[in-house]
């Protein structure tokens, strides 16, 4: 045995081979590992409902692919020195896929620490909110000038407070959806919304009080403020880049893991057949 392996190992050193293996065999182990970790931090990454946990998570993912190249770069002498050309092409497998792999992940991180979505959400149940309520609350202090006119008064009133919650419930829809038709249907039906809402604040400045005007001044800013912070948050909406990140995930990514994967786990039972008999092929 001894003999044969001498004139079959250009080494001629059986423990040296096998412990050459063995390195071998344990790098595998933990380039699995890495590439496992940074496909779950790149998900989590995705995933964060804050900025400094989307970007902890996506310094995380990047650590371990550092990781995954710092194995592949000790793994592909150590199987050269072998002699093993099968494990060394199932590695290089790997190498092309891993590469295209980290492409599609960086495109996703990028767009996934810009929060678009999550940031158009804030503003919706923040800023937004504000400013509507404000609004709500100057046009029911309103006073008609005459006692006629106080169903008119009220009305309109309501008309300008239902026009804006319009707009507030087409925003959330308007954050999910990535379709671009979608999207601008919606910001024509902000726009006829807001028109309602400026008319019906200007007919009630014609029927409330002089001592009313002044909540009518201040209806009309919060107006402003809500219609301002809405644009705001159809910029972002239209980014889409929570949404985008993760359809790539979800679709592309998923592709690329379970490819990289493969080659892995093909690489892992190449190398755990090999032995004393392996040494020898």
């Amino acid at each position: 045995m001894i003999l044969c392996l001498a004139a079959t190992v250009a080494c001629g050193d059986v423990n040296a081979v096998l412990e050459r293996l063995s390195e071998a065999r344990q790098l595998t182990a933990d380039l699995l590992v890495q590439f496992t970790r940074a496909a779950d931090a790149a998900n989590r990454s995705v995933m964060a409902d804050t900025d400094e946990s989307s970007v902890a998570f996506a310094r995380q993912a990047e650590e371990a692919k550092q990781k995954v190249q710092a194995d592949v770069d000790a793994l592909k002498p150590l199987l050269a020195q072998l002699g093993y050309t099968a494990e060394t092409k199932i590695l290089q497998e790997f190498v092309d896929r891993f590469a295209a792999y980290r492409e599609l992940d960086r495109r996703i991180l990028d767009l996934a620490v810009e929060n678009t979505n999550l940031k158009a959400q804030r503003l919706s149940f923040g800023a937004a909110q504000d400013a509507a309520n404000a609004l709500r609350d100057d046009v029911k202090a309103v006073v008609p000038r005459a006692p006629a006119d106080k169903w008119r008064v009220e009305a309109l009133g309501e008309r300008a407070i239902a026009t804006v919650r319009e707009i507030q419930v087409l925003q959330a829809p308007h954050i999910a959806d990535a379709d671009e038709a979608v999207m601008t249907r919606m910001e024509k039906s902000m726009a006829t919304s807001e028109t309602a809402a400026r008319e019906a604040l200007k007919e009630l400045a014609t029927l409330a009080q002089p001592a009313s005007q002044a909540r009518l001044m201040a209806a009309s800013a919060a107006l402003d403020r809500f219609m301002a912070v809405n644009q705001d948050i159809v910029s972002l909406s239209r980014r889409n880049t929570n949404v985008r990140s993760l359809a790539l995930s979800l679709n592309e990514k998923s592709k690329a893991v379970s490819a990289c994967e493969d080659a892995l786990h093909r690489l892992r039972d190449a190398l755990a057949k090999r032995g004393y008999s392996g040494i020898r092929q």
